[in-house]
């Protein structure tokens, strides 16, 4: 009862404090009338707030988002579902469900009375231009009486998630053979071209399959040869994203992070689709994505980027550590602003790796007037570097396009001079 009291709406407080002067003013007066009316005006907000506490809707909500996950940009839809348990016919009801500030403002709908079991759906649309994991919900339910004197809120628990992610741009697919892990291409090309009695044999050790012994070599050698293991050539590859707050320029969806992020998504998704198995690590070496042959690659790819954040790093060094203990493949590096310690990490990481990618981005372009935060190597000069030690680089700037810069990377072979795209 205090509750719905609390509940009271600006013409429940209106009749109630007329009724209160109503009442008092026929005492003093003794005009019998004025106080019958008095007590009138009192008596409705209280039993109007009686009637509300006492009344116990059984109400059940439910929400589903199509789809759950949605590109920058596009839009969304949410679909909620609101269900009368009880045997009552509810009050009218005021529905607002609780949304952030990047979704939009909070959507209101204004339900008559819902008959026992009977079923409600309400929908609406949102739409995100900064990508992110965004909560939708709880919703609120207010109550309001028939004669709009008492109102009362009550809030469900459950909410949603829509996850906004980069926005992913069509690449063109690799040659075919890059990537390939396991061994050098020297070594490739060796064993493609050699039958089976060129295969490297050692001796028979305890503990060795008995299918793998060459019974060829071993009636040639008089003792048990068995063939060496294969070499597991997988198509494997290491995206490396800079996602060091000094390295990047700009602000909001207009910054190079933002770019970066894009183009790893990009990148990423490309390489999904033509089968690789990705690794994604940032400057730290932390794993943001592991090694996995899954199909849902992409999408756990997607679904990590979407929630990215810029870190504190200061150097390059644990990623090194990182790419250097497993055997990359191919290695894609969206690099920010770099100093000379980081590009001298960088290109050792060329001899770990079948093939190095690099996209140089000139954060400067994104924000001219924003003083750097840390002293650094010109894009040019840094590019320049990468490319003499073998690393196939392009530079951009907040103008281009990534599919552009991509084309660029793969039209050519292994290394070249660092590519300027427009």
């Amino acid at each position: 009862m205090r509750a719905a009291l609390a509940g009271l709406t600006t013409r429940g407080r209106s009749f109630l404090a007329a009724g209160i002067a109503a009442s008092l003013c026929g005492l003093v007066l003794g005009e019998r009338d004025l106080l019958r009316v008095g007590v009138l005006l009192l008596a409705l907000p209280l039993v109007a707030a009686g009637m509300v506490a006492r009344a116990r809707y059984r109400l059940a909500c439910s929400r589903r988002i199509e789809p759950p996950r949605v590109p920058v940009g596009e839009p969304a839809r949410v679909v909620l579902r609101i269900e009368n348990l009880s045997r009552l016919r509810s009050s009218v009801l005021l529905a607002e469900d609780r949304l952030p500030y990047a979704l939009g403002g909070r959507p209101r709908f204004v339900l008559g009375r819902i008959e026992p079991h009977g079923v409600r759906e309400m929908a609406y649309p949102v739409r995100a231009d900064v990508r992110g994991r965004y909560t939708v919900g709880p919703l609120a339910l207010r109550f309001v009486d028939v004669f709009g004197l008492v109102e009362t809120v009550r809030t469900f628990r459950s909410t949603s998630t829509l996850v906004v992610t980069p926005r992913v741009y069509p690449l063109t697919p690799l040659a075919a053979g890059a990537g390939r892990a396991g061994s050098t291409e020297g070594e490739a090309r060796s064993l493609a071209t050699s039958g089976e009695d060129d295969v490297t044999p050692r001796e028979y050790r305890h503990g060795d399959d008995l299918r793998r012994v060459h019974w060829r070599l071993t009636a040639r050698h008089g003792e048990l040869m068995v063939r060496r293991e294969e070499q597991p050539w997988h198509r494997r590859a290491v995206l490396l994203l800079d996602r060091r707050a000094t390295a990047h320029r700009g602000e909001g969806v207009a910054s190079s992070l933002e770019w970066a992020v894009t183009a790893v998504a990009s990148v990423g998704v490309r390489l999904a689709r033509d089968n690789f198995r990705l690794r994604l690590v940032d400057s730290d070496g932390a794993p943001l994505l592991g090694v996995t042959p899954s199909l849902s690659t992409e999408a756990e790819l997607l679904e990590v980027l979407a929630a990215l954040a810029p870190a504190p790093g200061a150097d390059f060094r644990g990623a090194a550590s990182a790419i250097r203990g497993s055997n990359a493949g191919l290695l894609v590096a969206v690099l920010g602003a770099l100093s000379m310690p980081d590009v001298e990490v960088l290109a050792d990481l060329q001899r770990h790796a079948s093939r190095c990618l690099a996209i140089v981005l000139d954060v400067d372009r994104w924000n001219p007037l924003n003083t750097p935060r840390t002293p650094g190597l010109p894009a040019s000069r840094t590019a320049a570097l990468l490319a003499a030690s073998g690393w196939r680089v392009a530079v951009a700037d907040g103008r281009t396009r990534v599919p552009g810069v991509w084309q660029q990377l793969v039209a050519v072979g292994l290394a070249g001079a660092p590519v300027t795209v427009p």
